[in-house]
């Protein structure tokens, strides 16, 4: 598959929320999906507040806001790049890149809080870090703000990655 911009698909015109708002509910529907299995796996327990956490660690609530904000980002960046990806091949590669991104992040979820097992879920990371990136790259082809959106959740990614690594280092080994 080429990942490089085609110049044709700059002309494609931008989704209009008037005609295409039941896509953008979808997008945002398998969004909030992914993000409530995770939660739903996200067991805030004895077991977590009783690791020891990094200083720099934010506050619990923030988790929250901050996803709240990155699967929004998401459902409209997937719901842009749907409509402006140039063909029909593209659009399936998208949305396998989509569903293996979300079950990555789901799978995080598991291993972290529900086997509590950090350290496996360190392992995952790179997977799902290399999902965000070829999601980024797929929607840069037809439309750099999609492509845009992607950034923040690449970012916090990164920065739970510390964290998880943090958390591994501070209260190691995990059994």
């Amino acid at each position: 598959m080429d990942l490089v911009p085609d110049p044709a698909s700059e002309a494609k015109p931008r989704p209009n929320w008037r005609i295409h708002w039941r896509s953008l509910l979808l997008a945002f529907g398998l969004s909030f999906g992914v993000a409530g299995l995770g939660g739903a796996l996200t067991d805030l327990s004895d077991w977590y507040y009783q690791l020891k956490q990094p200083a720099w660690k934010p506050p619990d609530p923030a988790f929250g806001a901050i996803w709240t904000v990155i699967f929004s980002l998401s459902a409209v960046s997937g719901w842009i790049g749907w409509h402006r990806l140039p063909t029909p091949g593209l659009r399936r590669w998208a949305l396998m890149l989509w569903g293996v991104n979300g079950l990555l992040n789901v799978l995080w979820s598991w291993l972290y809080f529900t086997l509590r097992r950090p350290d496996w879920a360190m392992l995952e990371v790179p997977l799902l870090l290399l999902s965000i990136c070829a999601l980024i790259a797929v929607h840069r082809q037809s439309s750099p703000w999609s492509a845009a959106l992607l950034v923040p959740y690449l970012v916090w990614v990164s920065i739970a990655t510390c964290l998880n690594w943090s958390t591994i280092v501070l209260n190691g080994p995990f059994a």
